[in-house]
């Protein structure tokens, strides 16, 4: 418990510190560049000359000019110090910034599923009319039951063979016959005219 008091007090003393510091350096960039803008107005004569005046003025303007980069160096330096105290101790804004991500997210990935599903089903939709179309183009191929695509093809490949090669000796049968049959007749001519000659 001491400990988670005494770290909010180191919070509240480092946050001083960085007011001050702003403070400080905003302070000093005025105060320098109003000097040196009462630095660059002509005065009257005095007892230094005028070429010494000159040389102190013109030394006096590169002082305070330095003086004003130190100072916006040093705001920087605290610009750069606070954000890097904002994102070690700002646990609230980081966990809000983490809420409207994951809230971004959530929607986006809402969206992407709407998104899917209607895919999904216009994709159901269009399968059915594809396997209603297959099918109907399938039966009118096949016979009156249900076969395979693959299959249909397959025995309507067999039946083209098989009347291809049942139609190619009917077409060349008469021609061989033919020899056999002239050859058959004149010889039973002849072994019938030698029997009745032989008869009688």
């Amino acid at each position: 418990m001491a400990q988670q008091r005494a770290l909010p007090q180191s919070k509240e003393t480092l946050l001083q510190s960085y007011n001050k510091r702003l403070k400080d350096d905003v302070k000093s960039i005025m105060d320098n560049f109003t000097e040196i803008i009462k630095t660059a107005k002509i005065e009257d004569e005095t007892q230094v000359s005028r070429a010494t005046q000159g040389e102190q003025d013109n030394y006096e303007m590169h002082v305070r000019a330095a003086n004003i980069v130190r100072a916006g160096e040093s705001l920087m330096k605290l610009v750069s110090d606070l954000k890097q105290f904002l994102i070690l101790n700002d646990f609230p804004s980081v966990n809000e910034a983490i809420d409207q991500r994951n809230q971004q997210l959530r929607a986006l990935q809402e969206e992407c599923d709407r998104k899917l599903i209607a895919l999904r089903d216009e994709i159901s939709i269009d399968l059915y009319e594809l396997e209603e179309e297959y099918y109907s183009s399938s039966s009118s191929l096949c016979e009156a039951n249900d076969l395979p695509l693959c299959e249909a093809y397959w025995r309507l490949d067999l039946d083209t063979d098989s009347a291809d090669g049942l139609s190619a000796p009917v077409l060349a049968s008469p021609e061989p016959s033919a020899g056999p049959l002239q050859a058959a007749a004149p010889a039973h001519s002849h072994a019938g005219g030698p029997g009745p000659t032989e008869h009688a």
